[in-house]
């Protein structure tokens, strides 16, 4: 008898890949757990991609990455005789010469020729495990094959245009079958091709994406939408970001509220807009910070209100976003939701990278006082200088002159 999946690992690949928006993601880890630890070692494998993090199972999820944990796991399900462990470890690099002594197979084709038969009948995760076995070239060492057992490079070369052409029907049906990740791979495997054995064929990509949107998985209805906006396709872009967003995918009510911000695909809604970023704050998402502290500063689709402005910016500045160090430059320089902090609006201001005009007067401004810093004119006239056309700027370069030898000072 073929070997088949347990229905605790049936049910947990349904509401992990197959069916994420479904929001069971925990439940499936747990029951996970509980077959792991019984001695299901299809289940410690999948437990161990859990995690791996976003590269390897969706974020919508949740799941807590630990790399140690997902080694352990992953040598685990190998030891436990899981086929499927035994190919996921050999692709990650992971089946070493001792966790291979602890697989019960007697070969790594045995192993793959029981992932190829659940694959063959029907089951997505082991169609995109076979197809990876193809793509990254493990088949090489499943068949224990290099370019010596062929009689010239020409016979080699046939072998593995052979065996990695073999990864795109696989993928397709992992596709159609509910494995999103297979996306990915295959899209790679239209727009790239495989040196030169493999020729890129860029028109089958496509639908790839469109196909994984219609078939429900947020994370590819966010990348279909971004594809579509790019194309100019706004409005249908629009509808995808909301797809995405109610299925769970992190960062897309940030999509949604940015369109409604600024009236992409869509007539310009502010007040919507603060109520979608609102929804992406829970999960720390720094664009729904950036662009919600943006409109407490302006007061646009909410009463003005510097000081959650600046509480807002400074989350995602914390997390490493310096998408909003304008605005906290400017709460610092004029004290406004925070007290009045000319060395702290620096730290600001000196990080904008882009051409603002009025971040180059404050500066300038700073450095020609001297507030929270040596004084430092010519630097000051600088900063004054690539602001431009600003009013202030140019009012405050009037208290400055330059002497026949080009050294800038202060006028008496």
């Amino acid at each position: 008898m073929a070997k088949v999946l347990s229905n605790e690992v049936k049910q947990a690949l349904q509401d992990i890949y197959y069916n994420e928006r479904t929001g069971k993601g925990k439940e499936a880890f747990t029951l996970l757990e509980k077959a792991s630890a019984a001695g299901d070692g299809d289940a410690s494998c999948i437990l161990a991609r859990c995690y791996c993090g976003h590269q390897y199972v969706w974020a919508g999820h949740g799941f807590p990455e630990n790399d140690d944990q997902a080694t352990r796991l992953l040598h685990l399900s190998v030891e436990q005789g899981s086929a499927i462990g035994v190919m996921v470890a050999l692709r990650s690099g992971e089946l070493t010469p001792s966790v291979l002594k602890t697989m019960p197979f007697a070969s790594l084709q045995e192993a793959f020729n029981e992932v190829l038969a659940m694959a063959e009948a029907g089951d997505a995760f082991c169609q995109y495990t076979v197809a990876n076995s193809y793509f990254w070239w493990d088949f090489l060492r499943i068949q224990d094959k290099g370019p010596d057992s062929f009689p010239n490079h020409a016979a080699y070369k046939a072998y593995l245009k052979e065996n990695i052409s073999q990864c795109e029907p696989w993928f397709q049906k992992a596709l159609q079958g509910g494995m999103y990740f297979a996306a990915n791979n295959l899209n790679r495997y239209y727009t790239q091709g495989d040196e030169d054995i493999i020729l890129p064929e860029p028109e089958k990509a496509k639908d790839i994406y469109r196909i994984g949107a219609e078939c429900g998985h947020p994370i590819l209805q966010s990348i279909y939408a971004k594809d579509l906006e790019k194309a100019g396709q706004k409005e249908e872009a629009l509808h995808w970001f909301k797809e995405a967003a109610e299925g769970g995918e992190p960062g897309g009510w940030y999509e949604v509220g940015r369109c409604y911000f600024s009236g992409i695909g869509t007539a310009a809604d502010e007040a919507y807009a603060v109520k979608c970023f609102e929804k992406g704050i829970p999960s720390g998402h720094m664009g729904s910070q950036n662009l919600l502290g943006k409109a407490y500063f302006y007061g646009k689709g909410v009463q003005q209100d510097y000081a959650k402005a600046y509480q807002l910016l400074k989350a995602a500045y914390d997390q490493g976003s310096t998408w909003g160090v304008y605005y906290l430059g400017k709460c610092a320089f004029e004290g406004l939701g925070v007290p009045q902090d000319y060395v702290l609006a620096r730290e600001y201001l000196e990080k904008v990278d882009w051409n603002n005009a009025e971040a180059f007067y404050m500066l300038g401004y700073i450095y020609g006082r001297g507030l929270g810093v040596a004084e430092d004119i010519p630097k000051a006239v600088g900063y004054l200088q690539k602001a431009g056309n600003n009013q202030a700027a140019k009012e405050e370069l009037l208290q400055y002159k330059k002497s026949l030898f080009g050294k800038w000072s202060r006028r008496k």
